[in-house]
């Protein structure tokens, strides 16, 4: 399989960066058992329909970029590379809060700067290792502005998409649906993250600028931050105990620590920016019919009804990290996408990849028929 490169620079930062890494690496649940052969067959497979894919997201979304994607790499990467990227792409998107936030606690408490860093390393290793077991694929738009980013990546300048082959062997095993088919429908998805990146591609500077905002806003006041956690974490086990008390939908688990209108604010744009991607991906997955996967109605049907029945643990750790929340995401991008082609067809949709004035806000999420209007289609 492949792999991004071994480190993730550490800078001046309160996250030790490759503890989280190597930390991620030793909890990862095992993947499935397979022969060297097995695994060389599938990451040659998954990589084949990688590249079949490209074409019928082109197809379906009308967007020249995926006629020539150089400027980004397909990675087919087991759950501890997934696991490093992550940490890589994390010490870029949070590099300039970190730094300054190290600098402040080092002045007050200089003796507690680096175990705090060890700390906090392990502890988002212990949740990159949950996640790593529950991702199928990833486009990571921000690979190329890390300081350990490859030679091939810092060249092209642009992202990596990361397929993680035992997750989506094992979720295929589950399902027992179509290897082949299922691997198509999974590229089809990833890949569409892919082209939209390719299609704007002012889009990873805008996330990140935002990204930055939110996070500084977030940790910059590292008192109220204890208290906003704890009072998210009283909040969410209040909801667990009784749901039918939420009147407005979580924006789910951590994030619903964030009390300031100004916070608030750029976690709605970012809410918005991400129900678009996800959205827009899943009506690709779902505009595919049999004849590009042939049985694409029984993957859809058994991959939607999976996870029903996880246990109390996992559902108490989804509901923390806002991995429910994200699944709405894709469900309330998917509608907006949806109802803007209807009014306006794929070619008028497409207006959302020209600017960052052309992003729908949050409302515009939920009225698509304002984000129509504004854009005088």
């Amino acid at each position: 399989m492949d792999s991004p490169n071994s480190t993730a620079g550490q800078g001046t930062s309160l996250i030790n960066w490759e503890l989280a890494a190597s930390t991620a690496a030793k909890l990862a649940p095992a993947g499935p058992a397979l022969s060297g052969a097995e695994i060389g067959a599938a990451v040659a497979d998954l990589r084949v329909m990688a590249d079949r894919s490209v074409p019928y997201v082109h197809e379906i979304t009308g967007l020249d970029a995926a006629r020539d994607l150089r400027d980004s790499q397909v990675l087919i990467v087991d759950r501890a590379s997934w696991a490093r990227a992550n940490t890589q792409s994390f010490s870029v998107l949070m590099a300039s809060t970190m730094a300054a936030l190290a600098k402040k606690q080092s002045a007050q408490r200089p003796s507690t700067t680096a175990v705090s860093g060890t700390v906090t390393g392990a502890q988002l290793g212990s949740v990159l290792a949950f996640l790593s077991s529950k991702v199928l694929g990833q486009y990571d738009p921000f690979a190329a502005l890390s300081p350990d980013a490859g030679a091939e990546s810092a060249v092209a300048g642009g992202g990596r998409l990361l397929l993680v082959a035992p997750n989506i062997l094992s979720v295929e095993r589950e399902l027992n649906v179509n290897p082949a088919d299922f691997r198509l429908w999974v590229c089809l998805h990833e890949q569409t993250h892919r082209v939209q990146f390719a299609a704007a591609p002012w889009l990873r500077h805008h996330m990140l600028s935002e990204i930055e905002k939110l996070s500084t806003l977030l940790v910059g006041d590292t008192e109220k931050l204890t208290e906003k956690m704890a009072s998210a974490a009283r909040s969410l086990a209040r909801n667990r105990k009784d749901r039918t008390a939420e009147t407005t939908p979580s924006r789910g688990g951590i994030l619903d620590l964030l009390q300031d209108p100004e916070e608030k604010a750029a976690l709605s744009h970012l809410t918005a920016v991400m129900s678009l991607l996800e959205g827009h991906a899943n009506v690709v997955m779902d505009a595919v019919d049999g004849g590009i996967v042939p049985s694409v109605r029984t993957i859809r049907q058994r991959f939607n009804s999976r996870g029903k029945d996880r246990g109390a643990l996992e559902k108490f750790i989804r509901s923390l990290l806002g991995l429910d929340a994200k699944m709405r995401q894709y469900s309330d991008g998917a509608r907006f996408v949806r109802a803007v082609v209807a009014e306006t067809g794929m070619q008028g949709f497409n207006h959302v990849w020209t600017s960052a004035d052309h992003l729908p806000n949050e409302q515009e999420i939920h009225d698509p028929a304002r984000w129509v209007q504004r854009m005088g289609l």
